[in-house]
Parts: C-alpha cells; structure tokens; sequence
C-alpha cells in the first residue's frame, strides 16, 4: 500500500481487499501478497467477511463480497431514480398496473421509485418502504443471480424455492403469486450495472383477479423491455432520452 491513512486496521483492511482485485485467494496467498502476519490476516479477513466485505467460494477462498458492490451500486442510486421515471410512467400506462423499482439493501429491499395505478384497485408501494426478501417477484430477481454463498442464506425461510430461482435465471424474469400478499401478483426483471451484476429490480404488482394466475405470460415480455432500457439507460448513456415507445409493439 502506497499511501498509509495512519489507522492500522483500516489500512490493513484495504490491503486484503486490495489483494483480491485480481481474484480469489487463500489465506496463505493473502498473507504472502500482504506481508502481514497470518493471524492478522485471518482476523482481519473474517471481520470484512462477516460484514459481507469479503466472501468465501466453494473452494474455501476469499473474494470480494456482496456489500461492496451494494455500496457501489448505492452511490449511483440518483441516476437510477431519475432515469426510472418516465420509465415507469410508461410501463403503469402500457400494463394499467402499479409499477415500482426495487433495491437491495441488507437483508431488505426497498422500493426507490414508483408508479402507482392513479384509480381502481391497486398494490399501493410509496417510495421507501423495505419489503422482505423472502417473498415476491423482486425478491426473486435480486436474489437469483447473487453468489452461492448469499444464495443458499437467502432461500432459508424464503416462500420461493431454488427451482423457482433457477426459473427466474433461465427466463431472465420473475412471478409471483400471493407470495408476499394475499391476492397480489408481481413480475418482475433485472437492472444491470456496467458490469453485467443485477442491482435493482423493475416490478409491476396488482391483483391476481387482473394480472391472472400466469401474469409472466402477459406481463414479462413489457417488463423485461423496461428493466432492458432502464439497463442501457444507466450503463451506457444516462441523458439521454431513452423513451419506451416500443414497449407495447
């Protein structure tokens, strides 16, 4: 490390994750690659573990973990919001449904926008309420792509399954039905960062009475174009005026 702030375990904290840039590695890696004593290192890497700093894949070996690139993602949540809008005006206007976008945060997900259904019966989500993540079509979608890890802690007592996770990844979209309400239907799909990772979810929600017992079969193929130029939007050229004209052709 270059340039010491002077707070020990600060600075030895970022040597390890600094150390995983290039890739998993073992303690004894880490340690070789750091300079610092083996049990500094494990000490300090299972601190950063247990606040999701770092992880640990199948093969026993540190990565970076989940959190950074929550935080990551959280610093472009103002150009997420504003690029949202007119996207979600558009797809309550193609689907006459309530439509929200959702992020993870912990253990929760939060709705950061939202366009709600203006008459009639309608699954009502105000901009920052945290829902759970164990149930729902947006839960689904932000869970089914994370690392194995986070996987397997988020299906415990989730009310979906790994088969229904694994769905969601072959289709690129997620339904429910009932799952976090009675009576309520979802579908949801990916917002992707520049990396490729999922960092929020584009939902639209009502009664099942109206989006039916199969809303994926009417509703995903919107949903999907939506959370695909919400994608674009973000990655690539975030002024722009990225409309959805075409999202009901």
């Amino acid at each position: 490390m270059h340039s010491p702030s002077g707070i020990g375990v600060i600075d030895k904290s970022v040597m390890i994750m600094d150390a995983l840039e290039a890739g998993p590695a073992a303690l004894a890696q880490l340690v070789e690659c750091t300079g610092l004593a083996r049990p500094t290192v494990h000490r300090l890497a299972s601190a950063l573990v247990h606040h999701r700093f770092l992880s640990r894949d199948v093969r026993g070996r540190y990565v970076i973990g989940s959190r950074l690139a929550e935080l990551a993602a959280a610093a472009g949540d103002d150009q997420l919001v504003s690029a949202a809008g007119p996207i979600l005006l558009k797809l309550r206007d193609v689907t006459g449904e309530s439509t929200q976008i959702f992020r993870r945060q912990g253990e929760a997900r939060v709705c950061v926008a939202s366009a709600e259904r203006p008459i009639g019966l309608r699954d009502s989500i105000p901009v920052g309420t945290q829902l759970s993540m164990k149930a729902g079509s947006a839960a689904q979608v932000l869970l089914a792509w994370e690392d194995h890890e986070r996987l397997v802690e988020g299906l415990r007592g989730a009310r979906f399954t790994p088969t229904v996770l694994a769905g969601v990844r072959r289709r690129g979209w997620g339904e429910s039905l009932g799952e976090r309400e009675p009576g309520v239907a979802s579908v949801s799909a990916p917002v992707r960062g520049p990396s490729g990772r999922v960092i929020a979810a584009v939902s639209i929600s009502g009664p099942i009475e109206r989006l039916s017992r199969q809303p994926g079969r009417k509703f995903a193929g919107v949903v999907v174009a939506a959370a695909h130029q919400l994608t674009e939007m973000v990655r690539a050229n975030p002024e722009a005026d990225h409309g959805l004209k075409d999202l009901d052709d």
